[in-house]
């Protein structure tokens, strides 16, 4: 089939790990999990709903195994009534087993979630769950994976997995209104009380399921201590404070049975270590080497949104597509700012979303754009999806940002889609690959949704240069109305055009570093660091 996945995807080999499972029992060199029915969740209050219902549904038996950066115990999934804690304690009072992998913080002191992760997790482990405070990362890092896995032992078919970039915390149950969750965070002050957020989850029905589940066995089964510092089991003991157990999950079931027309991909990252984790003992680069294939393959168009688009050496990646293909468009969504408002983070991150602007830039010219989002108050949405969709074929969400903290540092989680089935609208796409329904669909909900659109209004956005100029347009109309002082009618698109960051003399000269060594670092080897490559 020549337009088959392996023009897009990892092969086992391409992984480049092989002590992972995650290829075991595959055809010869696949590195991807056929007949999976997925279906995109924008938003934090359509995953959330999601999740609730299928927590519901859970007894007997039942499995139910979860990773997160965040977790607030209170956080409504669904109302008042609906929080966290709630919903997983009923599943347990159910007779499902609860089990989560749960980053163990840096100090709340420093803006993280200590507190919450801790006592969402001594919760789970009074109702009963097996739950563990992880540490064991890279110094400096984090666990980032956010994914949520149901498995029910005699009805299969009915088996789901949520990966993405949402985590079970505050702040994250918006919708397309952006109005904000009703139980906020609190953010950079550009954002408002009650920031805007948009983000992105993928539920996915099928034999990747158990893949995903893997993932957090081969997490759960790491023999090294959960505390990566010393003194923090001194800490623990004074405080009388525990991490959670490692034990008693239960045994892995095989995987759902095929149900649709969906390929997935899984791609991870790990950094490497001195206490190495036995599934990536070097580290695993899947999610820069999965990008690096499917742009390789780009033709028509690059479309991203991000939380980060601030690396220039993940910048670099794109901008070889850019080069080598003169008729490749790149749009990008990103922040308008950061999430907070430290004088430092904010310094670093305009340094380093400069440098990774103009490298794009230089490569693609005006086929390059960039936009923010606001919503009807005019107040900036804080864009946190973790989303490419690349020439309406290849799609990917997870947790993984376009930074090199994201590919090569921290633990992330993304997967892609590639859909069998044709779209059917034209253009097909360029080449021997034709557009496909899952990619297409899924850049044209977001599209639609940033131009203030309803369902099915898409005739003019299918064709991505025409589509292109739709959403140019919007910007300039929504940029004329704020420099005429917002006034007349307001725009109904809420795109605005993102400038390149200012940044001064003095903060040129120390900016780089703190990129390097605390917002940006790099978790390669030495070899591939050495080498240039992922």
């Amino acid at each position: 089939m020549t337009d088959g996945p392996a023009r897009w995807l990892l092969t086992a080999a391409e992984r480049a790990n092989d002590a992972t499972e995650i290829d075991v029992g595959r055809p010869a060199g696949q590195g991807w999990a056929d007949g999976n029915l997925v279906r995109p969740l924008v938003h934090g209050v359509a995953y959330f709903r999601r999740l609730r219902e299928e927590l519901a549904d859970c007894g007997e038996g039942d499995q139910v195994y979860f990773a997160a950066w965040r977790g607030d115990p209170a956080q409504w999934l669904d109302g008042p009534g609906t929080a966290v804690a709630v919903e997983l304690a009923r599943a347990v009072s159910a007779g499902a087993s609860v089990n989560g992998l749960i980053w163990r913080s840096h100090l709340d002191r420093l803006q993280y979630q200590a507190r919450n992760n801790r006592d969402l997790v001594k919760l789970l482990q009074v109702l009963g769950g097996s739950v563990l405070l992880d540490q064991r990362i890279r110094p400096g890092g984090s666990h980032h994976q956010k994914f949520v896995v149901v498995r029910r032992p005699g009805r299969p078919e009915t088996d789901v997995a949520f990966v993405g970039g949402i985590d079970l915390s505050h702040s994250r149950r918006d919708d397309a209104a952006h109005h904000g969750d009703p139980q906020p965070r609190s953010m950079a002050a550009v954002y408002g009380d009650t920031p805007a957020w948009h983000d992105a989850q993928l539920e996915i029905h099928g034999p990747a399921v158990a893949e995903v589940e893997l993932c957090f066995r081969e997490r759960w089964d790491d023999p090294t201590a959960p505390r990566h510092l010393p003194w923090l089991w001194v800490y623990d003991k004074v405080r009388r404070r525990s991490e959670g157990t490692t034990g008693g999950i239960p045994s892995p079931l095989p995987a759902p049975p095929p149900c649709g027309p969906h390929t997935v991909q899984l791609l991870r990252t790990y950094p490497a270590k001195a206490l190495r984790y036995p599934f990536a003992p070097a580290g695993e680069r899947s999610v820069a080497r999965g990008y690096a294939k499917a742009l390789g393959r780009a033709r028509s168009l690059v479309y991203v949104e991000d939380q980060f688009l601030w690396s220039p050496l993940v910048a670099r990646v794109f901008a070889r597509a850019l080069r080598r293909v003169p008729g490749l468009r790149m749009i990008a969504v990103i922040p308008r700012s950061p999430d907070g408002d430290g004088a430092v983070q904010v310094a670093a991150s305009a340094v380093a979303q400069r440098r990774a602007l103009e490298t794009l830039y230089a490569a693609g010219g005006d086929r390059v754009e960039v936009y923010e989002i606001e919503n009807a108050e005019g107040l900036p949405v804080y864009v946190h999806a973790k989303v490419c969709v690349i020439d309406d074929v290849w799609a990917a969400i997870g947790s993984a940002n376009l930074n090199r903290r994201s590919w090569t540092h921290d633990s992330e989680l993304t997967a892609t889609v590639l859909d069998q089935t044709p779209d059917g609208r034209g253009p097909a796409g360029p080449g021997a690959d034709p557009a496909r329904r899952f990619a297409r669909e899924l850049r044209l909900q977001l599209w639609r949704e940033h131009l203030g659109r309803a369902d099915g209004d898409d005739d003019d956005l299918v064709d991505p240069d025409r589509g292109a100029g739709v959403l140019r347009r919007a910007a300039a109309e929504r940029d004329d109305w704020h420099a005429a002082g917002c006034t007349g009618p307001q725009p109904v698109g809420r795109l605005r055009r993102h400038p390149t960051p200012t940044v001064s003399r003095t903060t040129h000269w120390w900016g780089p570093a703190a990129v390097r060594v605390v917002l940006d670092p790099d978790g390669r080897p030495r070899g591939p660091w050495a080498q240039r490559r992922w």
